[in-house]
Formats: structure tokens, sequence, C-alpha cells
């Protein structure tokens, strides 16, 4: 393995790594692979990466060490390591690759500075302690493939999360199904401003439930995992509310044509 072709990037959540992972996959002269360990193999990032960077190979934890030991010579992998692995496991250690950190430029010193061959400035956003003596933070995942959401409950859900109605919220993100066919990507940071919401720009999903992936990651304390999901769940719309919208869909717009026009049921 040649470590110019890997490129392994830690930090704290929220800091930036995807996005900086981003800027890189956009180029689509060599072949590009992304892997995210210790998610598995549905994560609102590896799927958000296959959707915007088709051309991207995402990697599973198990193709990982035999695409690793065969890379093509022009190949460029990326690791996006999570906040809640160690980066002294023997997989990081023994990896032949260059180590990048992507940190809060007022951050001066942490475990990230010592291990990096390079630090990037990211976002600019308080990093909690994450040594032994202080409890890291929770990852709560939750699956919603299939799911079409109402907007309003949704919008409703995600300013009383990130407003802390359910724990302290360091982190969301999410990939979520509308009505109308469209899937878009949530975003939020503690201590950045406001939910940036983003178009995938997929193809309209307007016949029965969407068969792609959708879900929801949520990095905090004292999370209210069971209200969450049940909150969630009563924001899914059901079988036959569902059929209305896209029936109405199909009458309004016989062709497939787009406009701004909202559905209601």
């Amino acid at each position: 393995m040649n470590p110019h072709n890997i490129t392994l990037i830690a930090g704290p959540p929220g800091v930036g790594k995807t996005a900086w992972i981003s800027q890189l996959l956009q180029d689509k002269t060599r072949p590009m692979f992304y892997l995210c360990p210790g998610m598995g193999e549905v994560s609102v990032d590896l799927a958000r990466m296959g959707y915007q960077f088709p051309w991207v190979s995402l990697l599973s934890e198990d193709q990982a060490p035999r695409v690793l030991a065969n890379l093509p010579d022009q190949a460029q992998v990326y690791l996006e390591v999570g906040f809640h692995l160690n980066l002294e496991t023997p997989f990081f250690t023994t990896l032949p690759c260059h180590r990048v950190a992507v940190l809060p430029p007022s951050l001066e010193q942490s475990e990230w500075h010592h291990w990096a061959d390079d630090v990037i400035p990211g976002n600019d956003i308080g990093v909690p302690d994450l040594g032994q003596s202080q409890q890291l933070p929770e990852l709560w995942r939750s699956l919603l493939t299939g799911q079409v959401l109402d907007p309003p409950s949704l919008d409703e859900i995600l300013i009383e999360l990130t407003g802390g109605a359910y724990g302290q919220i360091m982190r969301l993100k999410g990939i979520f199904e509308l009505p109308d066919g469209r899937a878009f990507y949530v975003d939020f940071v503690e201590g950045l401003s406001g939910i940036e919401y983003g178009d995938l720009n997929l193809p309209p999903w307007r016949q029965g439930r969407p068969n792609r992936f959708s879900g929801l990651e949520v990095i905090g304390y004292n999370l209210e995992r069971d209200i969450i999901a049940k909150t969630l769940l009563e924001a899914c719309l059901a079988e036959d509310v569902l059929a209305q919208y896209q029936e109405q869909y199909q009458m309004l717009h016989p062709q497939g044509k787009d406009t701004e026009e909202v559905i209601s049921p």
C-alpha cells in the first residue's frame, strides 16, 4: 500500500470533516474510494456521499482490507474516522496513510494535533473533553428507509431536537423523503447558526414508498431516544395519506413536470 494513496481524516463531531472530504471527491480524473469506519454499511454520511458523488466507490469495512491491498496506482482513498473510535487501534496505527486532523482554529492542543501529519482548520466550534475522565457523547441512529415525512411535523421535530427538548444535541444529520418525491439532507452543529437544508438532486420518487436510504443520526448527551423515535414515527405518513399525495401529484402533473405547487391530502 502506498501511504500517499490513503488519507485518514479525524476530528471532533461537527468540525467539517465530511465537508473537507467532499471538496476532494469532486475529482473525476482518478478512482476515488470512501470509507467511514465504525458506522456499518448504512449511515447518513455514506449514503450522502453515494448520492452526491456517484463516481466514488463506497467501501464497507469487510471490503476495505482487500481493496486497500490492491489499489490502482492513481486511486485515492478517504477514511473518515468518527469521534467515538480510538485512533490507537491496530488498524489505524498499522495502516500506511497520510493522517489529517480537521480541527477548530481556536483549539491549540489535543490528541489530534499529536496524531496528525497535517492539521486543517475547520468550523470554530466548542470541543468537549474527550479524555478518559469525560464520558463520550452518545451516538444514536434511526433508519427511516421507506418512510415519507410530513414537512410541518418534521420541521417541528428538528426545531425541538436542536433546541434541546430531547437532550443536548451537539450534531445532527439526516436524509429525509418528502411527499413530493424529493429527498433532502439536514445538517446541524451546536455552536453554528441554524439548521442547514440541502437538496440531494435525486430523481423524484412518486410511486410507492422510496426504496433508498434515509435516516437520522444524532450525537449528544442525555438523549431521550425512545421519545425521539416515537416522535419521528408520528411524523411519518401512513400508506393511505402517501397514496393521496402521489395520486394528486399525478393528476396535477400527468407529464411529470415539476412545479413549486404544494399538494395537501
